[in-house]
């Protein structure tokens, strides 16, 4: 990382007098991570050098299962909120429409700084930093740190996101680097067993019902190497589910052998299906898949919103999926 974006990342922390931290809608592990990383790293800042700052991460709910994060309880979920700051820095988010109802914050901000990994980020905002090889945006903003003002709560934070963006260190986008920053947040005590326990593998047993509902119901196609799950608002209602609940069912389904590729679609409150790519090899890009309908994210994993209609969103994305393999059949 180039020195002067390190330099730029903290002049514009110490001079603000006022610093908003937004990420994407429906936050994340590594969004969340990122976001409350850095407001932890900004208040140890501020602390060590003397310094008053007003800071606060706005952020959509998300799950329960988050609320050990260093901050948690700081969040405001409240867009409406008539206040505006000096600084705004975005992390984990592939462009300005995917902050949704707290956009008018950065829109209105005197400068920001935007942190990414997404390959589908073109850059907007003032200024920043997107690494596309990073593992996550927790990477991306931990190398902006300086590790004298990294502690414990910092460490979760950054570890959290680590750990679910790279899919507990099976996914190819980990690197010799991100072990290494793995261990250093491991240095400062954290929990590390219990963090990728409690916020990666647990479920309840309405999520394992749920989840077992869908395995029983996964279909195939292309001889195989395109599996698919869905879940609509009924079913979800049935189980006592919610979004919020449906991390982990993506990472089921793209462990099925012989899969190159696997979707998980699921509705929400406004009946669109929400959609989870994963790809299982170097032939499949799932971020063009995502970009096709309005979506993005990385080569390997991506996700967007298609319509009510299930079963044209699946034949749509087999259609695109199919430009990647082709000779492939849809059986």
């Amino acid at each position: 990382m180039e020195q002067n974006i390190k330099e730029r990342f903290h002049q514009m922390i110490r001079e603000a007098e006022s610093i908003c931290i937004l990420g994407h809608i429906g936050p994340d592990g590594d969004c969340a991570g990122s976001t409350l990383g850095v407001e932890s790293y900004i208040r140890n800042l501020c602390s060590r050098e003397g310094l008053t700052k007003r800071v606060q991460v706005y952020l959509e709910e998300f799950s329960a299962k988050f609320s050990y994060l260093p901050g948690y309880d700081r969040i405001s979920h409240d867009p409406a909120e008539e206040k505006s700051y000096d600084l705004c820095i975005v992390c984990d988010c592939a462009d300005d429409t995917r902050l949704g109802k707290f956009i008018r914050y950065q829109k209105s901000a005197a400068h920001s700084f935007c942190a990414d990994h997404h390959i589908t980020n073109g850059g907007f905002g003032e200024t920043g930093i997107i690494l596309q090889d990073a593992s996550s945006t927790c990477e991306v903003v931990f190398d902006l740190m300086e590790e004298a003002y990294v502690d414990r709560d910092v460490a979760v934070c950054i570890y959290t996101g680590i750990v679910h963006d790279t899919g507990v260190f099976r996914y190819s986008c980990t690197s010799r680097h991100t072990m290494e920053i793995a261990g250093k947040c491991m240095a400062m005590g954290i929990d590390f067993g219990e963090i990728i326990d409690d916020s990666f593998f647990a479920m309840n047993l309405n999520q394992k019902l749920m989840l077992g509902r869908v395995l029983s119901e996964m279909r195939s196609y292309m001889d195989g190497r395109f599996v698919v799950g869905a879940v609509g608002a009924e079913t979800m209602k049935l189980y006592g589910v919610s979004n919020k609940d449906m991390d982990g069912v993506i990472d089921e389904l793209r462990t099925t052998r012989g899969a190159l590729c696997a979707a998980f679609l699921y509705q929400t409150q406004n009946r669109q299906y929400k959609v989870s790519l994963r790809s299982n090899c170097e032939e499949v890009d799932v971020s063009r898949i995502a970009q096709s309908f309005g979506g993005g994210g990385h080569r390997k994993a991506a996700g967007c919103f298609m319509s009510p209609a299930l079963e044209q969103d699946i034949r749509l994305l087999m259609e695109e999926l199919q430009k990647q393999l082709p000779g492939t059949q849809e059986t």
